[in-house]
């Protein structure tokens, strides 16, 4: 994929419709007037995206203090999420996104290197959304620890 397919700051949020764990539909536009934290994870219960679903789980009070909604994105079923949300604890929307179409609007879908091999996968990105739908700021290829405080730090959240 090339940098020309990925979101930038300024750019309008694509819209969206899917279903979270529970199969209730969930779109951009119910998060109208919030600024929203929306990463794209490769999937449910693997040992990175465990990690990095908790550091989100444990950041979520002082993002939300902050005025932050965090939204999980990935290609699993919605029973799949249920699974992983209850197991770890979430305490935020997972979203299920089975034919990429919402990863490939943001760029988090595409060609990555694994092991340094080229491979066509989801790519670990978040993407910090304001208030009226525009990107604030893309994260492309985030490491799945450590990126939730690296965030914190780069949008100035306390614990």
């Amino acid at each position: 994929m090339s940098g020309a397919d990925r979101l930038e700051q300024g750019d309008t949020a694509p819209d969206f419709r899917l279903e979270d764990e529970t199969g209730s539909p969930v779109s951009l536009s119910d998060f109208a007037g919030e600024k929203v934290v929306l990463y794209f994870y490769p999937a449910a219960m693997t040992p990175g995206c465990t990690a990095e679903a908790c550091d989100f789980r444990d950041s979520l009070n002082s993002l939300k203090s902050a005025g932050y909604q965090v939204v999980g994105v990935s290609k699993d079923e919605p029973a799949k999420n249920k699974e992983f949300k209850e197991q770890e604890n979430l305490n935020f929307p997972l979203l299920s996104d089975p034919d990429l179409s919402v990863h490939k609007a943001y760029g988090a879908y595409g060609e990555k290197s694994l092991y340094g091999k080229t491979v066509e996968g989801v790519i670990r990105s978040t993407f910090v959304l304001n208030e009226t739908g525009f990107v604030q700021l893309p994260l492309y290829n985030v490491k799945a620890t450590g990126h939730v405080a690296m965030l914190r730090k780069k949008l100035g959240v306390d614990d």
